[in-house]
């Protein structure tokens, strides 16, 4: 069974929904719909002659595939949902750039017949558990891109406390400081000189937003240790957040992360990998000059 999971409805990406809930019923393929997104479907007109669920937990067990309808922020939603299962997710692309979502609109088709197939291949994404002393994300403390901690409400400068398995690593003054996932690498992290890492390659990286030292510079370590964190600023309240979610701190809260115990599981066509997203999304090695 494939469930269909999103987030919002664009009245132009309507005709490329109806074309592929179509083809799922030709090909004798049960689906199952997100109950808030078949209302948003069906208050912009669109009849999907589908069951609902409300929760992921009710059809866990028989769902094979999820089909993720949007851009990578879908995705992010998307794996708050299906939480530890691990269902493949397949990231059909409404958005922008689409890194993670990277089925554009005209391969929907193809990819559809290479779920009704079974052909298609899995690439695992690690994720990030947050551990506070607080009891903040207490629904889903994880995140495939980033944790961040981050100045709120105040000009001036935070400090981080950092320590890697309980010795001091640095104290960043910055604007705050983000903990990447490789999956995360090419997104926040990046734009703020961040280095790009390969998928699988166990890692995190601390990249400092707007570091007052210009010698403090991103760091790349092995993601089987733990990394903790205490903030301080002129200020008490700060910023900590996972992927697109946020949360309000203070100065008493101990933040700590480490590799969560399990990972997300991404569908891709055969076709399609790593690199060629690099080139493809973000101009990876493209010669600028001609």
């Amino acid at each position: 069974m494939i469930a269909i999971f999103g987030k919002t409805v664009n009245p132009k990406n309507l005709v490329y929904i109806d074309e592929m809930l179509a083809q799922l019923r030709q090909l004798g393929l049960k689906y199952i719909v997100d109950e808030a997104y078949a209302k948003l479907l069906h208050d912009n007109n669109l009849n999907i002659h589908a069951d609902t669920y409300k929760t992921f937990d009710e059809v866990r067990t028989q769902t094979e595939v999820l089909f993720s309808l949007g851009g990578d922020g879908t995705i992010l939603e998307a794996i708050t949902s299906i939480q530890h299962t691990e269902t493949p997710i397949l990231g059909i692309n409404f958005g922008r750039l689409g890194f993670l979502a990277n089925v554009g609109k005209d391969q929907i088709h193809q990819a559809i017949d290479v779920v009704a197939k079974g052909k298609y291949l899995i690439d695992k994404r690690s994720l990030l558990e947050l551990h506070c002393n607080e009891p903040i994300f207490r629904d889903f403390p994880y995140a495939l891109n980033e944790m961040t901690v981050q100045r709120k409400d105040q000009s001036s400068m935070i400090t981080v406390h950092t320590y890697l398995n309980g010795e001091l690593l640095n104290d960043y003054w910055a604007d705050g400081l983000i903990i990447s996932t490789p999956t995360g690498s090419t997104g926040y992290s990046l734009s703020c000189g961040g280095p790009i890492i390969y998928p699988t390659s166990g890692n995190f990286v601390l990249t400092p937003i707007a570091p007052h030292n210009l010698n403090v510079r991103p760091i790349i370590v092995s993601d089987d240790v733990v990394l903790s964190f205490e903030v301080t600023g002129r200020g008490n309240s700060f910023l900590c957040t996972l992927d697109s979610r946020f949360a309000s701190i203070d100065s008493s809260f101990e933040l700590a992360v480490k590799k969560a115990s399990f990972g997300v599981r991404l569908v891709r066509l055969t076709d399609m990998n790593f690199i060629s997203s690099l080139k493809n999304k973000l101009n990876w090695g493209m010669d600028q000059r001609n």
